[in-house]
């Protein structure tokens, strides 16, 4: 994955913006050498607009994107438009990467789990790799490398 071919996300929002959409974007900019485009447009329109003007805007942001990201914190506003995201994505056949509650102060509804490509935690790897695997299908296996001191594990003459 480079510049030139950049992932393309949409990050579920109602038309606002809100602590857990911010923060999907603190952590994908926290993470060096992630290249993505956000479709997500939650300035588009104004949320007391028409609903047929709030779908069509929905739709059009969708269907650029790769994969959709659904902060669980936002099934808890206007169900009727998170639920209408998470059925574009559906329709569009976009894979859905569900972020567990920021600090696990509520639980996921059943349902949101069952639509979910991956369900995972507020960790910017985590994250990155989920989208990585359900936008194109990529092998995320990393490994860390733990630097030591052999010195730190010599044994004392009178440890042999």
């Amino acid at each position: 994955m480079s510049e030139k071919n950049p992932f393309k996300v949409f990050v579920t929002h109602e038309f606002r913006e809100d602590a857990e959409y911010n923060r999907v974007f603190e952590y994908l900019e926290s993470r060096d050498n992630f290249f993505y485009l956000n479709f997500s447009d939650p300035e588009a329109q104004q949320a007391d607009a028409a609903p047929d003007v709030l779908q069509e805007s929905l739709r059009a942001q969708i269907k650029l994107a790769e994969v959709v990201l659904l902060p669980a914190g936002m099934l808890t506003g206007k169900a009727g438009l998170v639920d209408f995201e998470i059925k574009v994505a559906q329709a569009f056949d976009l894979p859905i990467v569900l972020i567990q509650p920021f600090g696990g102060t509520m639980s996921i509804p059943k349902e949101a789990m069952e639509i979910a490509a991956e369900i995972v935690d507020w960790d910017e790897r985590q994250i990155i790799d989920a989208i990585r695997r359900a936008a194109r299908g990529e092998d995320t296996a990393q490994w860390d490398v733990i630097e030591f001191d052999m010195e730190d594990f010599k044994l004392d003459d009178d440890d042999s």
